[in-house]
């Protein structure tokens, strides 16, 4: 495995650059060139969207995705097309060009972004919470009743999206200062999770939880001493040891 981006081998690099591979780990992830990228899957992007991308080469992984969104969506390429592309990235492209389409609606935005939510790859599905975010933080009551249903969703990948998106600090991203103040709000989220069998799901709700603790200990105390009152297992134990990690 490359251990950073100068350990990757030219001929891996090519691969990735090309979008005939999927990266296997983060650092593939960043080294990149969306450029070539673009260039390989949507070969007539055209030249000038191509050096819009260029001359952000240097800029954040996250503002590069939503460019790359923002040129996909301007030359009209078919989101269904990007969505089955052999690519990570390209898949991550496809997330950010759903979060940004002008008109779609939340529930709209929600159920294209669903197959996304349960990718096969691990960074597709980050990037899938990632780019919806500032959508769902800005219509915060809407799209916890929007997700609450997506709690009891067969597949563990599904489940976790729901926590996973309106976490109050999470990483990469923006705080969402109500459910810092307010994390009561998200229960509808939280609660139907408290045992959640999966561990990709408890590790989500505890780093949730524990987000909320940084701003509102006592609830948080409160509620792993309810949750464990009301569903003593494994799961809601495991949970609640790691959601309370950074208090005294």
């Amino acid at each position: 495995m490359s251990r950073g981006v100068a350990d990757i081998a030219p001929a891996r690099l090519a691969l990735l650059n090309g979008g005939s591979v999927a990266s296997a780990t983060l650092t593939e992830g960043l080294a990149i060139d969306f450029a070539q990228l673009l260039a390989a899957a949507v070969p007539d992007l055209g030249a000038a969207r191509l050096e819009r991308m260029r001359a952000q080469a240097a800029a954040g992984i996250t503002k590069r995705m939503a460019l790359a969104a923002q040129l996909l969506l301007e030359a009209n390429v078919d989101l269904a097309v990007l969505q089955a592309h052999p690519s990570d990235t390209v898949r991550g492209w496809a997330c950010f060009a759903i979060a940004a389409e002008a008109g779609s609606t939340l529930p709209q935005q929600l159920a294209a972004m669903r197959p996304l939510a349960d990718d096969g790859h691990f960074g597709v599905r980050e990037w899938a919470w990632l780019a919806l975010r500032p959508r769902l933080a800005e219509h915060l009551p809407d799209a916890i009743a929007l997700l609450a249903p997506w709690t009891a969703d067969p597949s563990e990948r599904v489940r976790r999206f729901a926590c996973e998106a309106l976490r109050p600090r999470g990483v990469w991203c923006a705080h969402i200062a109500r459910l810092k103040e307010q994390p009561q709000l998200a229960l509808p989220l939280l609660q139907p999770l408290r045992a959640d069998p999966a561990i990709y799901v408890q590790d989500s709700v505890a780093n949730w939880l524990n987000d909320a603790a940084k701003s509102q200990p006592d609830w948080v105390r409160s509620l792993c001493a309810q949750w464990l009152l009301e569903s003593d297992n494994a799961a809601t134990r495991r949970i609640c040891k790691r959601a309370q990690r950074s208090l005294a």
